[in-house]
């Protein structure tokens, strides 16, 4: 029997393109709250559809559903799903002509998060508001573009264009990943420079898009050392001071995954995800890795979600916009395909 329980502060994966009876059990845990998708789930859009719907109806309380697909080389779902262009696509074609670069973000937008949403994805982790400084080879031509104002503007499109269909806006990497080299997946990125500058470039197109209505932010696994010893994502002075009393950001905080090594400095898996939870983060991410997701379960036996970090996760879902009939029958997704073609 279904339980009526609220969304748990933890997203967890699952091995295949279908659920076996233990994730069904885990994913019926109360601290769990949400399921994130990956190229392994992915067979088909029929199947993946029948999984999105066989999760969602575990509980009554629905879990969230996400994946990483952004466009380019963040792209988990590709066959029966159009391929979009890399984000550095867009700034360039704003830089050449500006209302047509907001146009085709928009469109893109729109095309990528109505595709998800037919399958029963509730949202993306989309879109990247890093600024691309070049030395960046994890963020690279996922950015839109070097320029603070570009990247703004085409995000605001980019947002615009997942509110047509629907669906929330999560920006990251909060407060900037593109000025360290170092990987997070794989390495402990430290960025030393002062605030002043971080908060004159970087966080700019993440207060224009929080004044736009953004819902989601998801935090960089880098250390800013001159302002914390803690990465973003485990800092009460990045989420509290600066993102929810500075920016007055009143959206969900969902942490990077707690498995790249950019999270190790926090200690063993219950420890980061303890502190992502503690310094203001509303669900936190453990991927490709089930002994971790299962030890942080056992860990954060005695973790209770406030009722407004709760309620901040229930904003998340999609709304709005629905479908009758086939998706490619309609002139935005046409329209749509027509961009893809010019930009490939």
């Amino acid at each position: 029997m279904k339980s009526p329980m609220p969304l748990g502060p933890l997203m967890i994966d699952i091995d295949g393109v279908e659920l076996s009876q233990v994730d069904r059990e885990i994913l019926q845990h109360p601290l769990v709250g949400g399921l994130i998708l990956f190229s392994r789930n992915y067979e088909s859009v029929e199947q993946v559809s029948l999984l999105c719907e066989q999760v969602h109806a575990l509980r009554e309380e629905p879990l969230l559903i996400a994946v990483d697909h952004e466009g380019g080389r963040v792209q988990r779902f590709t066959e029966g799903f159009s391929l979009i262009p890399c984000m550095q696509a867009l700034g360039e074609v704003y830089n050449e002509q500006q209302q047509r670069g907001e146009e085709y973000a928009q469109s893109l937008a729109w095309l990528m998060a109505a595709e998800l949403r037919q399958v029963g994805v509730d949202f993306s982790f989309a879109p990247v508001l890093d600024l691309d400084y070049g030395c960046s080879e994890v963020i690279g031509d996922r950015a839109f573009s070097a320029d603070k104002k570009v990247v703004s503007a085409v995000a605001l499109a980019f947002q615009r264009g997942l509110a047509e269909a629907g669906m929330a806006s999560i920006g990251k990497h909060f407060p900037g990943h593109g000025a360290v080299a170092p990987d997070s997946h794989i390495a402990i990125p430290v960025d030393e420079r002062p605030f002043d500058e971080i908060l004159a470039d970087d966080i700019y197109p993440f207060k224009e898009l929080i004044q736009a209505g953004m819902q989601g932010i998801m935090p960089a696994h880098v250390i800013y050392s001159q302002l914390d010893e803690n990465p973003a994502g485990f800092s009460e002075y990045w989420l509290q001071t600066v993102l929810r009393q500075q920016l007055g950001f009143q959206g969900a905080i969902f942490s990077d995954d707690l498995s790249m090594h950019g999270a190790s400095v926090m200690g063993d898996f219950e420890q980061r995800a303890r502190q992502a939870l503690k310094a203001g983060g509303d669900m936190a991410l453990v991927c490709n890795n089930r002994t971790a997701a299962e030890q942080i379960i056992d860990g954060l036996a005695d973790y209770k979600p406030e009722s407004a970090s709760i309620q901040r996760l229930m904003v998340m879902r999609p709304s709005g916009w629905s479908l009758n009939g086939d998706l490619r029958d309609t002139a935005n997704w046409q329209s749509a395909q027509k961009i893809i073609q010019e930009l490939s």
